[in-house]
């Protein structure tokens, strides 16, 4: 570019002093006539050819310009390819926690046998490298057209644990729900209702998508032990855990036949937390309709209490709107006492109990019920106050 214009520059001083020449002539040489032509002629030879070499200073000056263009086009592209590819690269990396399957689960084989729960998949969680992550979330599946809960899945940390004492969770009547006893039942009640991802972890109280009927067995020997250890696990490390709870349904059944735990600790790769069971949602001694709730002994531990029982609450099937009778009379037969609640033993206790004393402030709460209520809720009595 730089060379063109100096090479113009100079062919129009050339053009210039020609000019002069010509007036120059002109004005002192009587034989002006003859040599005008001439004169004229180189004039005319050298304007075409500062004509000619314009045209080529044009040309390389536009094709320089395009050259400019194009190369800055093709910055451009290269700079939106790269853009595109980033956006790319980062839409990969975005969380999306997918629905556990358990295609490969069979439920009908995982017939219970006297234990509360199995290893599935070699105590490998499903989890995929997409799905794990440090950052504390919690997600809970809308209830189906029959009502039932579906997968719960979160990231535990200690920013999304509970920082309130646990409240009532009464309100909540998940499908299949009967309130009945047997007195070889641990706390008498044959159901909880019970935490999918359970309230030590995620803070979530009387959520309808949370909690599914679940026998006692489940709630204390299958699900309580894998709890406990992942709310322990996170409050040492303040590390996050990968949490994600599967309730398994048999077709249009309404109770669950058990459970699917999947845990992964995330900043040791499962060092510290790695398990994928699958806890049964039985009984001992109980035999389990799982398309209604009803249920009976099998007469290993049955006693008279427990025919009465059964007759009493035999298709008492729960539902939002409506109470169970026994709960009822039980409530307005007793007065309300104050317990003490242990949060983390699921124990309750009466203030005078010697083990309140003992108990952690970030384990203990206050409930103001009928024994019965607080039963109902998950809890046991304590053995030493016996309230």
């Amino acid at each position: 570019m730089k060379q063109s214009k100096s090479k113009l520059k100079k062919i129009l001083i050339t053009l210039f002093i020609c000019f002069v020449v010509v007036g120059a002539v002109h004005e002192t040489d009587p034989n002006y006539n003859d040599k005008a032509e001439t004169t004229v002629a180189t004039t005319k030879q050298t304007t075409k050819f500062v004509a000619k070499n314009i045209e080529n200073v044009s040309t390389q000056n536009t094709k320089a310009k395009n050259k400019t263009n194009n190369s800055s086009k093709s910055k451009n592209k290269s700079s939106k390819s790269k853009s595109s590819k980033n956006k790319t690269s980062s839409n990969k990396k975005s969380i999306t926690v997918k629905k556990t399957s358990y295609k490969n689960i069979n439920v009908k084989s995982l017939k219970f046998k006297g234990k509360a729960y199995t290893v599935i998949n070699n105590n490998k969680p499903y989890f995929t490298k997409e799905e794990i992550t440090k950052k504390s979330f919690e997600s809970y599946s809308s209830l189906d057209y029959l009502g039932r809960c579906g997968v719960a899945v979160a990231s535990v940390g200690r920013d999304i644990m509970p920082t309130q004492k646990r409240g009532a969770i009464g309100s909540v009547r998940p499908t299949g729900w009967h309130t009945i006893k047997y007195s070889f039942v641990d706390g008498k009640y044959l159901y909880n209702r019970c935490h999918l991802i359970g309230y030590q972890l995620t803070g979530e109280n009387a959520n309808e998508r949370n909690l599914i009927t679940g026998t006692r067995y489940l709630n204390v020997d299958g699900m309580l032990p894998f709890e406990n250890m992942v709310a322990d696990y996170v409050k040492e490390t303040n590390n996050h855990v990968m949490y994600r709870v599967t309730p398994i349904f048999s077709g249009s059944e309404i109770v669950a036949r058990g459970v699917l735990m999947e845990g992964y600790s995330v900043e040791d790769s499962g060092a510290g937390i790695e398990f994928n069971v699958y806890c049964y949602n039985a009984q001992p001694g109980v035999s389990i309709t799982y398309k209604t709730g009803d249920s009976k002994s099998t007469g290993k531990y049955a006693n008279t209490e427990d025919n009465e029982n059964n007759k009493k609450y035999s298709n008492n099937i729960g539902n939002k709107n409506s109470g169970t009778s026994g709960s009822k009379k039980s409530t307005s037969s007793s007065g309300k006492v104050e317990y003490v609640l242990n949060m983390n033993t699921h124990k309750f206790h009466l203030p005078s109990c010697s083990s309140v004393k003992r108990m952690s402030e970030s384990n203990k709460g206050i409930y103001t019920g009928t024994r019965e209520d607080v039963i109902n809720q998950g809890y046991d009595p304590c053995k030493i106050c016996n309230p």
